[in-house]
Parts: C-alpha cells; sequence; structure tokens
C-alpha cells in the first residue's frame, strides 16, 4: 500500500476534526463530492452554480450583489479583492484584528497598494472610534477602501460591522468598506445591503461546512463601478470578464465541478436545518465552549486570549497559556492519545496558545467530546485546570434551549 495513511496504525471510532477550519464535513456533502464531473456545456452545471450564488446571497442577505466563485483559498479571494478594488499605489486602511489583518496588509502591500493600519491590541477587536478618526485625518481622501477582516480566527476576535459602517459615515468618507467573512458566515449573521458593506469575500472550508477549495467575492453596484474603473492589470480575478454568463465564462475556465456540487449540498443542509436555527446552534455550540475555558481558567495556568467578552467568536476560541505551557504538547497529545483535532496559534500567537473550532457541522455531543479531550490532555501533562471545565460546558447546554 503506497499511501500515507498506511505509516500510521489503525484507529477505531472517529477523530473529532475541532480546527476552526478545515471543518467537518457533513456526510451529504461528501456524498455530492463523489459525483462524476459532467461535460461542461451540460445546463446542470450552470445550475449547480446558481444554487452556489443564491445560497451565498441568501447567508449574506444581499438581494443584488453580483456573486464571483473561484477555485481558489480564502487567500485567493483577497487578491481577488485588491486587483480588482485597488490600483497600484492607491490607499488602503486595514484596521489590526491580529494575524489576518497583516496577512492582509502584507499581500496588497506586495501586490503595489499603499497600506494603513490601525494598531491590533491584543485581545481587543477593531475600535471604530480609531477607524474614525483614521478617515477623518484622511482629508484629501486619498484612502479608496477600507479592508476588516469580521472573525479574526489567529485572536478568535469578531468586530462589530455595523459599528465600522457607522465609523466610516461619521467620518464622512468615501472608501468602500469591504469585509472578510471567511470565518463568520454561516456561523453568525451577516447583513450585507443593511449594513452597508460594499464587497465581502469568503470561503467554503469553515461555516460552509465544505473541503477548502471554493473562494467567492460579492460585490454591490458601487464595488462593481469601481471594478469597471479600475486600471489595474488582471484577468483570471476579472470580475467584469466573470460576470454573468456560462459558468465556463464565470471560472474563466473549467468550474471545480465536484467542490461546487458539495457546495450545493451544504446550501441545502443550511436551508433543511434552517439558518436562524444555524446561528442559534452555533452560539450555543460557542457559549458551551467558553462556559468550559472559563473554569478552565480559574486555575490561572490558561485564560481567554480574546478579553472582551462579546467579542468571542462564535466560529473559535484562541485559548492562551502560560508561559510554561507548550501549546503544542496540548495539541499533540490531544490528537494521538484522545483523537481530538484542534488548531495551535498563528503568527504573534504562534507557541502561545491552542485554538478550539467550534463552527460547521458540529452538535453538542461532538463539543463535549472535544472539551473532554482537550481536558484530559491538559490534566495527564500536569496542567492545573482544575475538573469543572467539562462539568460546566455539560451544565449550561443542560438548560432548556431558548
Amino acid at each position: 500500500m503506497n499511501s500515507s495513511a498506511a505509516s500510521f496504525p489503525y484507529i477505531p471510532g472517529i477523530r473529532l476534526l475541532h480546527s476552526p477550519g478545515p471543518s467537518n464535513v457533513p456526510k451529504a456533502v461528501l456524498d455530492a463530492l463523489t459525483r462524476q464531473p459532467i461535460d461542461m456545456g451540460d445546463p446542470r452545471v450552470d445550475a449547480c452554480v446558481d444554487a452556489c450564488e443564491r445560497g451565498l446571497q441568501g447567508l449574506l442577505n444581499t438581494a443584488s450583489a453580483d456573486i464571483f466563485l473561484y477555485a481558489a483559498n480564502g487567500h485567493g479571494v483577497w487578491e481577488a479583492m485588491i486587483v480588482n478594488l485597488l490600483a497600484p499605489g492607491q490607499k488602503v486602511l486595514i484596521p489590526g484584528t491580529g494575524h489576518f489583518s497583516d496577512a492582509w496588509a502584507l499581500m496588497a502591500e506586495a501586490m503595489g497598494a499603499v497600506i494603513v493600519r490601525t494598531p491590533y491590541i491584543e485581545g481587543q477587536p477593531i475600535d471604530p472610534a480609531v477607524v474614525e478618526q483614521t478617515l477623518r485625518e484622511d482629508i484629501k481622501h486619498e484612502i479608496v477602501a477600507v479592508f476588516a477582516v469580521h472573525t479574526d480566527t489567529a485572536s478568535s476576535t469578531t468586530s462589530d460591522i455595523p459599528a465600522l459602517r457607522r465609523a466610516i459615515d461619521a467620518a464622512k468618507h468615501p472608501a468602500l468598506f469591504v469585509v472578510d467573512v471567511v470565518a463568520s458566515l454561516g456561523a453568525i449573521p451577516f447583513y450585507m445591503d443593511q449594513w452597508g458593506v460594499n464587497a465581502v469575500m469568503g470561503a467554503s472550508q469553515k461555516g460552509l461546512m465544505c473541503p477548502p477549495g471554493v473562494g467567492f467575492c460579492a460585490a454591490d453596484k458601487r464595488a462593481m463601478q469601481v471594478c469597471a474603473n479600475n486600471p489595474a492589470p488582471r484577468y483570471y480575478w476579472d470580475w467584469i470578464r466573470r460576470r454573468k454568463g456560462p459558468s465556463y465564462s464565470r471560472f474563466c475556465g473549467t468550474a471545480p465541478q465536484n467542490l461546487l456540487f458539495g457546495l450545493e449540498a451544504a446550501f441545502g443542509l443550511i436551508q433543511q436545518e434552517g439558518v436562524a436555527q444555524v446561528h442559534a446552534r452555533h452560539q450555543r455550540l460557542a457559549a458551551a465552549v467558553h462556559a468550559a475555558v472559563q473554569a478552565w481558567s480559574e486555575a490561572g495556568q490558561v485564560q481567554f486570549l480574546c478579553q472582551v467578552p462579546h467579542a468571542r467568536s462564535a466560529s473559535v476560541t484562541a485559548v492562551l497559556v502560560g508561559k510554561d505551557i507548550d501549546p503544542e504538547l496540548i495539541r499533540s497529545t490531544a490528537r494521538e492519545k484522545f483523537q481530538v483535532l484542534i488548531a495551535g496559534g498563528l503568527g504573534p500567537f504562534a507557541g502561545r496558545v491552542f485554538r478550539i473550532g467550534h463552527l460547521g457541522d458540529l452538535n453538542p455531543a461532538m463539543i463535549l467530546g472535544c472539551l473532554a479531550g482537550v481536558e484530559a490532555s491538559m490534566q495527564s501533562l500536569g496542567i492545573d485546570v482544575g475538573s469543572r471545565g467539562v462539568r460546566s460546558a455539560v451544565e449550561y447546554l443542560a438548560q432548556p434551549e431558548a
């Protein structure tokens, strides 16, 4: 047998995937991924793409934004946003949220944009007042867009998008408002039209319950006009070339059919459960994780990275460990001894945190299994987290649902 799996022993049962992406993929989606590809001219391909676009419009709560699907991850559609909305030499404001705002800024800078940053304060969401002041100081309106990360998975912090829109309006600034929803869409509500967001980008492997490989952008009329007037060179990413038409045009080539089959199936599951119920489930599971982390933190060895309770993500929780604790050892113990897969720290949080993903196709039993495995891992390593973590989550979940 010539595969990487051959070098690892068989482990009975299932392994609990609690990364903040890729997230757990439901069987209906896995089954859809196995369908035989079809002729690219078959009308069923266009029908599948149409269904995926409608699904995204529904989750984004937009009636008119154009949707663009790509065979790409989130970083790919970051680049799509940059080349469609920014010309080389133009300024973009990227408020600090931690690792992912920094990464988006570095990409934009590498592609010729001039970056204006607001500082990231560890444990805090974006401060709308700082954004407003930065835009007020831009008297010549040289900043053409604000790029904001809704949920930064590295810091597990969710920022207030309507408050940022109000900050832009209060500054009387014409900048486009662009939001990264990679880690938030499907987990919490998003109202693109109501919140005055001009463009949105995201990806398939988190709240949308699919494997990595499909990225998307949504653009309103104002963003499309900026795109049409933008002299930046581009081809594959270009919204104007991809707008409308058959799937071959919308994908600038062959569509990733099997990934789209899976995405269409995922939207079917979301509709079957009900969008409001999906969001309520995420909030409930996140609250159970937060209850466990709060109990663990009482011994003083671990704590929440996000220090603002209402900004703690419904998608992922980053747990900051003490200086003498190795979070990678916690992860490897959880993975190898208890079959629970959690994430590590990224960027400035590497070697300082571990992260528990609680988004996508999950239920209370899966969350409790994850928390038990993580708690057992820390206890087996002699890390004092008490014995109330899992119990606190159980007590929370045992309460009647609102």
